[in-house]
């Protein structure tokens, strides 16, 4: 089974492994720092390098219960040492983001009691939607300066790993209306904003809520009864 490197330090960029196994367009690698994708957050880009020549990572996804990552030509072989690198500047905008999007989960359950019904992102820009019946221009400006507020806070970030049962007795841990986690799933890696939100969640996160940005919510809808979108857009950190 692959190590999931980025599941306990998302900041890094470099790494070594193993060629593992080849498959059809991929490898398979014991350990990768690259984020196989999930929870509305893309996949990794990159490259591996085995000394001789360096292969384009174009996607990393799940198939047959391994991480493939899937490169364009020729595979290095079985057995290679290889040398991988990520897509920083793509890595680190998506991290952002993600972050942002719990920014955003955190105030509107803690101060409308909303839960998420969907949501989805690209590097510094993203949407979610939430179980409310009312959504208006005023709504979306008085959420955009409470997430900021958040993100002035400066708030620590922290990664955790429960077990199931501890997992089920946290109180709100999964905030979406419907139960995502699997019940396959025994260990629980959860991201928690300082004072603001714990949440179950497998992607990759910014360390302290100032290194988001100013977040702009761009944009607002109704998708349905009590189904509302928010749209939002990050700007550089400072």
């Amino acid at each position: 089974m692959t190590e999931l490197l980025a599941q306990l330090d998302a900041y890094l960029q470099e790494f070594t492994a193993t060629v593992t196994d080849v498959v059809e367009g991929g490898v398979v690698l014991d350990r990768t720092a690259f984020y196989s994708g999930g929870g509305g957050q893309p996949c990794d880009t990159g490259t591996l390098d085995d000394g001789n020549r360096r292969y384009l990572v174009k996607r990393v996804g799940r198939a047959d219960g391994q991480i493939v990552h899937q490169i364009d030509g020729p595979l290095p072989d079985s057995g290679a040492a290889v040398t991988g690198r990520i897509d920083w500047d793509t890595r680190y905008r998506l991290m952002r983001t993600h972050t942002a999007l719990h920014i955003l989960c955190g105030v509107v359950w803690r101060d409308y009691g909303a839960k998420v019904t969907g949501g989805d992102m690209r590097p510094g820009e993203a949407r979610m939607d939430f179980e409310l019946e009312q959504m208006s221009a005023e709504f979306a400006t008085e959420v955009e300066e409470k997430v900021n507020a958040e993100v002035a806070a400066a708030r620590p970030i922290h990664v955790n790993v429960l077990s199931r049962a501890q997992a089920e007795e946290v109180p709100d841990l999964i905030r979406t209306r419907i139960n995502l986690l699997p019940a396959t799933i025994h260990e629980v890696r959860t991201i928690d904003i300082s004072g603001l939100d714990l949440q179950a969640d497998g992607g990759t996160h910014v360390a302290n809520t100032s290194e988001v940005g100013a977040i702009r919510v761009v944009g607002h809808e109704s998708k349905g009864r009590i189904n509302k979108r928010l749209r939002i857009a990050l700007d550089e950190p400072a």
